[in-house]
């Protein structure tokens, strides 16, 4: 490819209102763009507006297949993780590993030196001058949490076009340029993969393992046995629902115990944790070497607590919250903030006792 031809700035194009207008904004810079369109799912079609949306945005469209990636990297371990009793965060690692993995070392190998996507987030400098990641000016849309895994060296390489735009902004400006509509401008599913209706995600797990877990007790904290169940696969901490238990107190899963096949259940107030620990710590600022105060979001639309981390090594940390909280879930991901600034995020191993 020749220095002319090559692309100045990627964009993912997902075909949804989102992507399209990060690219229309994008395309008024007079930057050299190029969309790329990713296939996750199999059986997953092209959108059939795409091309056209890509031709009124006057950008060339690349379509790359990742479904093989997808499949290992996400789909594998989202199934793995609830058969081992954990709750899994596949947005997480499809963004970490995924949209800005795989992806961004393909168009970086044609020559990009930016990517694009649609996400409400925020890029600016923090009280060091060093480039920081923000939550998005929507708080209703904001998507940072998603983003706390990504690689911290890839920050000065992306553009977030929506970061300053509210929701409906970006709605009205999509109707008033009279865009291609595809997927009749709905909003993405929570996980792409998985079908509408209730009981689809039992039916999902049991399909891509070939089996069903075993049945077995649903016990208190005391080790009591209360009644009993058909697979850990079917629990997450916190859920209420599909406990047959006796008595009109409503009991939720408090812990699942995959290595003897046993669902911990009580009462609501057994379910608050006073902290976590957790690994994989992935820093988007220059790693403390001291406890730190931050606010600690343990999963997505959780609304945040105030907590100390405290560095434990190999990319450990334990979190002490300033109050308790409830349904803190291994597997998920945890994610940092100091204000609207992302500090970074790990993933959660255990509930402090």
């Amino acid at each position: 490819m020749s220095a002319s031809a090559r692309i100045k700035v990627a964009l993912a194009l997902s075909g949804g209102v989102d992507s399209a207008i990060a690219a229309y904004l994008l395309g008024r810079t007079g930057l050299r763009l190029k969309a790329f369109h990713l296939r996750l799912e199999n059986g997953s079609a092209v959108p059939p507006g795409l091309p056209a949306l890509a031709e009124r945005l006057g950008l060339p469209l690349e379509i790359l297949d990742f479904r093989e990636e997808f499949a290992h990297l996400v789909v594998t371990y989202f199934v793995d993780q609830y058969f081992r009793g954990r709750t899994p965060n596949p947005c997480v690692r499809c963004n970490a590993l995924v949209k800005f993995g795989i992806l961004w070392d393909k168009v970086k190998a044609q020559g990009a030196t930016m990517l694009a996507t649609g996400h409400y987030v925020r890029l600016g400098p923090g009280p060091d001058g060093s480039l920081r990641l923000f939550r998005g000016m929507d708080a209703a849309k904001d998507q940072s949490y998603f983003l706390c895994q990504i690689p911290r060296s890839l920050l000065p390489h992306l553009r977030f076009p929506l970061g300053e735009l509210t929701k409906q902004e970006v709605r009205g400006r999509y109707e008033n340029l009279g865009l291609p509509s595809l997927a009749n401008g709905q909003e993405s599913q929570d996980i792409c993969f998985i079908p509408k209706g209730r009981g689809a995600y039992q039916e999902f797990l049991w399909a891509h393992r070939g089996c069903r877990g075993c049945s077995g007790d649903l016990v208190d904290r005391q080790g009591r046995i209360l009644g009993k169940h058909q697979g850990v696969e079917n629990f997450t901490v916190g859920q209420r629902r599909g406990l047959d238990t006796p008595g009109r107190e409503p009991y939720y899963v408090l812990q699942i115990q995959p290595e003897c096949n046993r669902v911990v259940i009580g009462p609501k107030r057994e379910l608050f944790s006073p902290g976590l620990r957790a690994r994989g710590m992935n820093w988007l600022i220059d790693p403390p070497v001291r406890e730190l105060e931050v606010t600690a979001v343990i999963r997505y639309r959780h609304p945040g607590v105030r907590a100390v981390l405290k560095p434990q090594g190999d990319s450990r940390v334990k979190v002490v919250f300033a109050t308790p909280q409830a349904a803190v879930s291994p597997g998920q991901t945890v994610a940092f903030y100091d204000g609207d600034c992302l500090l970074g995020g790990a993933w959660i191993e255990e509930p402090l006792n």
